[in-house]
């Protein structure tokens, strides 16, 4: 599997410095996350999702459309 994280950023035009501090961590580890040489965290995907508006799926590359899943329904 590979992450879409870095096709992302680059089609924003952002550095890693700037999505490291949207994440609330260390250019150094996003790097990490973009070469898979880490794991990225849940908490991290849902926010990287929000930022980009699209799907988890999509960042995970299990699915090829970017358009976000439409929100959950709430009662009736």
């Amino acid at each position: 599997m590979r992450l879409r994280i870095r096709d992302l950023r680059e089609d924003h035009d952002l550095n890693q410095t700037k999505v490291a501090e949207i994440l609330h961590t260390s250019q150094k580890q996003y790097s990490r996350y973009e070469t898979e040489e880490r794991t990225l965290p849940l908490q991290h995907l849902v926010t990287l999702a929000q930022f980009y508006k699209t799907s988890t799926d999509y960042l995970l590359g299990l699915t090829d459309d970017p358009h976000p899943y439409p929100p959950p329904r709430r009662g009736r």
